[in-house]
């Protein structure tokens, strides 16, 4: 039913993918997703393609804006050619704070830029495979010059995906027109949302590009606690609250608290950080809210919630790894499950 995808804390850096990434191939996982936060998503990317014969792996998601194009291109190109078409390629703005003061690159207008990012990436994929002459000419990037000395040449697997990351309406509609897949943001995907708003959004990009969207790749990851026993349930249950406490404080990801008329818990949240009073923010997190947002369930009842959930939206999610590999083998046993329908 589903195609089902481990993920990677954002401090893993690329010394320990290797290793996940077998880890998450011997449990049955179809792939594998890896950050571009604390550490290079696409260097993450490469180790995990190398200690993997079978797992698909991609980028959630590359910070697009600070990286040229080509670069992204290049690199993109060369993990597709080494791991023999298990790469995607995932692609996010980040915030304006970060692209400009972390990264000291430009921030535009990012539903256009990002549309033109992806665009001169294709353009350059096709270059790559073809030989024709690149001339991709925008608003936001222009690309004219690609001398054969410097085009890496046709692949076996030149379709590479391309996804994005997507939370609000305008970038959502531009996903659907020009994308292959969208990866949601956690605080997005309760199933009411996902019905209700997001996917009318992909269905008018979907409508604009005169796409049917039949081969999109919608991929859900919400944040889960699960585990083997209720008390290890209840563990993650209370760290999870912890999270959308954080999470919830940042405007961008209101969309889902005003869905369900809590929109004075995110402004609470979003005071709380101006006044510092982090350790409160929990609070604001009712159980309620996290019956909305996180599934719930030890492993023996975690499928048949993620089927109930999830079952006639997409067919990708993401589902955690456990921190012990000694349980590799009942999460393995929930991946069997899911991904046998």
């Amino acid at each position: 039913m589903f195609q089902v995808f481990a993920n990677c804390s954002e401090t893993m850096g690329p010394g320990a993918a290797g290793e996940r990434a077998a880890r998450a191939e011997a449990m049955g996982y179809f792939g594998l997703q890896v950050p571009d936060a604390v550490h290079d998503g696409l260097l993450i990317s490469a180790m995990a393609l190398a200690a993997t014969s079978k797992l698909v792996v991609g980028t959630s998601v590359l910070v697009a804006f600070p990286r040229s194009p080509m670069i992204t291109a290049i690199a993109a190109w060369d993990l597709q050619a080494m791991s023999a078409g298990r790469f995607e390629l995932g692609l996010g703005t980040q915030i304006k704070p970060n692209i400009e003061k972390r990264y000291a690159a430009r921030w535009d207008s990012p539903v256009p830029q990002l549309r033109e990012y992806i665009q001169a990436v294709k353009a350059i994929f096709h270059s790559f495979q073809s030989g024709d002459r690149l001339n991709f000419q925008g608003e936001h990037y222009s690309l004219t010059k690609l001398q054969p000395f410097f085009n890496p040449g046709p692949i076996d697997h030149p379709d590479i995906p391309i996804l994005a990351g997507a939370v609000g309406p305008d970038m959502t509609r531009m996903v659907g027109r020009i994308a292959d897949g969208v990866i949601t943001h956690p605080t997005n995907t309760p199933p009411e949302y996902i019905r209700q708003v997001f996917l009318p959004r992909l269905q008018q990009g979907f409508e604009k590009a005169g796409r049917d969207g039949k081969d999109f790749k919608l991929v859900l990851g919400p944040l889960t606690a699960t585990g083997k026993d209720e008390a290890t349930v209840a563990a993650e249950w209370e760290k999870q609250r912890g999270m959308l406490g954080f999470l919830f404080s940042t405007p961008a990801y209101w969309p889902t608290l005003e869905l369900f008329g809590w929109q004075d818990k995110g402004q609470q949240l979003l005071d709380m950080t101006r006044n510092g009073t982090w350790q409160d923010m929990p609070n604001i997190i009712t159980d309620e809210v996290l019956e909305k947002v996180v599934p719930r369930g030890t492993y023996d009842e975690i499928a048949a919630v993620f089927k109930e959930r999830y079952g006639d939206l997409t067919g990708r999610i993401t589902f955690p790894m456990p921190e012990d590999p000694a349980d590799d083998h009942l999460v393995a046993a929930v991946i069997e499950q899911l991904q046998q329908g």
